[in-house]
C-alpha cells in the first residue's frame, strides 16, 4: 500500500529544503539542536517503547513528529492494548554513512534521494509481531493523513514502516486544539443552560 519510490524521494527531500531544514552532521550539531529545542525528546510510555539498541541521543525528533507519534501510539494502544515499538529516529550525516556500509538498503547521506531521518523528521517502526488486524489498522489510520500530505509512509523491505511526518501536521494539532477549546462550556453558557433548563 505504501511502496516507496526514486521520485517519492525526491519530492521528500524538495519539501524539506523549501522547509530550510538542515541535514544535521554529527553529534556535536545534534547536541546543539537538542540544546536549542529544535529537537524533542521522545519519552517511553505504555504506548511507545524504543528497540533497546536506540542509543538515548537518538531518541529525539522535531516537535511535530513527536506530535504525531504521541497520537499514532495512543490511539493504537487504546485500540490494541499493546505499544508500537520505534526503531530509528534522528540521525546525522556520519552516522548514516556508517550505516550504509553494512545496509545496502539505507538511503545516501547527501543528495536528492538524502535520508529524511537526517532532518529529524522521520521515524522507523517496528513491523515484527503485528498481527494482520494491528497492520491493516496501522495502514487505514495512515492513509488519509498521507491522503491530506501530512505524512509519508514507505513500507521497507526491511520488517519496518518508515514515516516522514511533514510540518503541516503541527497546523492539523494547533486547529484541533483551538477547536476543542472553542467548544469548551464557558461560565456564562453554562449559566445561560442552567437559566433555560429551569421550570
Amino acid at each position: 500500500m505504501f511502496p516507496g519510490s526514486h521520485q517519492m524521494l525526491v519530492q521528500q527531500n524538495e519539501e524539506l529544503n523549501r522547509l530550510q531544514l538542515p541535514r544535521i552532521f554529527d553529534d556535536n550539531e545534534l547536541m546543539r539542536l537538542e540544546l536549542s529545542q529544535d529537537l524533542l525528546r521522545v519519552q517511553e510510555t505504555d504506548a511507545l517503547k524504543f528497540a533497546s539498541e536506540l542509543p538515548e541521543n537518538r531518541r529525539y525528533c522535531r516537535p511535530w513528529t513527536r506530535d504525531f507519534l504521541q497520537d499514532f501510539s495512543q490511539a493504537f494502544y487504546t485500540q490494541f492494548h499493546t505499544p508500537i515499538q520505534v526503531n530509528s529516529l534522528v540521525r546525522t550525516v556520519e552516522q548514516q554513512h556508517k550505516l550504509r556500509w553494512h545496509n545496502r538498503y539505507a538511503a545516501p547521506e547527501w543528495g536528492d534521494t538524502a535520508s529524511t531521518h537526517l532532518t529529524g523528521v522521520t521515524f522507523d517502526m517496528s513491523r515484527r509481531g503485528l498481527t494482520v488486524e494491528q497492520y491493516a489498522w496501522v495502514r487505514s489510520y495512515l492513509l488519509p493523513l498521507k491522503e491530506g500530505g501530512l505524512v509519508d509512509p514507505i513500507e521497507e523491505r526491511q520488517p519496518v514502516l518508515h514515516v516522514v511526518v511533514f510540518e503541516k501536521y503541527a497546523s492539523r494539532t494547533d486547529a484541533t486544539q483551538s477547536w476543542s477549546e472553542a467548544n469548551e462550556p464557558t461560565e456564562m453558557s453554562m449559566q445561560s443552560t442552567a437559566a433555560g433548563n429551569q421550570p
